[in-house]
């Protein structure tokens, strides 16, 4: 029978991808029904000799889990990382090994929380930006903040977006900011109100240039039309005044 589970891939940890790697391991790890494991943790007892039939099966079921969430931890992680935590004993002794090693002391967790309050204060929609797209950094800085222990919540997140989106849609943010109680609002809601205003406005543009293309295509035409007019009549009209003896005649 062929096998009907859902292909997997374990994410790899990179210098700078821990929150975002964390999250899907422990997804991954619950998918095999072996996070519990890590959370608890597995300990072997002193004497095992003494344990009933019953607690050496429950151990055995418990060393078995413990070992393959270990090996996703492992296939996780290239050689440099791979070093962090080949000493544990464990799985939850490899994930807190991680974890401390990338998120730091308490200390260095003060630090990265005031570098990504910075990038949020220093948000700003580009140029020419999506506004998907610039959602889209919004979320990537919030979450980490979030990550981090930040409180932040929905409303502050929409005042700041509509406080830094480009000049261009100065007037769907007035209409919001004066119309709209940002607490009974979604951040679905605000990110469609503002997609609508973008492509309402891209369709007008496209209007205006489609009919500027128009106007100039029509003038140039025009122009040709009339050069070849006044050409024409010049040189029907030397034909008829001039002969070829006129100039011996002079």
């Amino acid at each position: 029978m062929a096998n009907s589970g859902v292909p997997f891939q374990v994410p790899m940890l990179t210098k700078s991808n821990y929150d975002n790697w964390s999250l899907r391991m422990v997804a991954l790890l619950g998918a095999h029904d072996v996070w519990e494991i890590i959370e608890k943790g597995h300990a072997d007892p002193e004497n095992e000799g003494s344990l009933s039939q019953t607690q050496k099966d429950s151990l055995r079921d418990s060393r078995k889990r413990d070992k393959k969430a270990l090996c996703l931890i492992y296939q996780g992680l290239y050689e440099d990382m791979f070093e962090k935590v080949s000493g544990a004993k464990s799985a939850k002794e490899a994930w807190e090994k991680l974890r401390t090693s990338y998120k730091g002391a308490d200390q260095v967790k003060k630090v990265r929380l005031q570098t990504l309050r910075g990038e949020f204060e220093a948000l700003h929609m580009r140029e020419g930006e999506l506004v998907s797209d610039y959602f889209s950094r919004v979320l990537t800085v919030t979450n980490n903040l979030k990550r981090n222990g930040e409180k932040l919540d929905d409303v502050r997140i929409m005042e700041k977006v509509l406080r830094s989106m480009d000049s261009k849609f100065e007037h769907i943010v007035t209409v919001i900011e004066e119309t709209k109680d940002l607490e009974a609002m979604t951040m679905e809601q605000l990110i469609g109100s503002l997609q609508a205003y973008e492509e309402k406005k891209k369709k007008k543009e496209d209007i205006v240039e489609q009919a500027l293309k128009t106007r100039v295509d029509s003038t140039n035409e025009d122009r040709g039309g009339s050069q070849q007019r006044r050409g024409g009549g010049q040189g029907r009209g030397r034909g008829r005044g001039w002969r070829p003896n006129d100039d011996n005649n002079n």
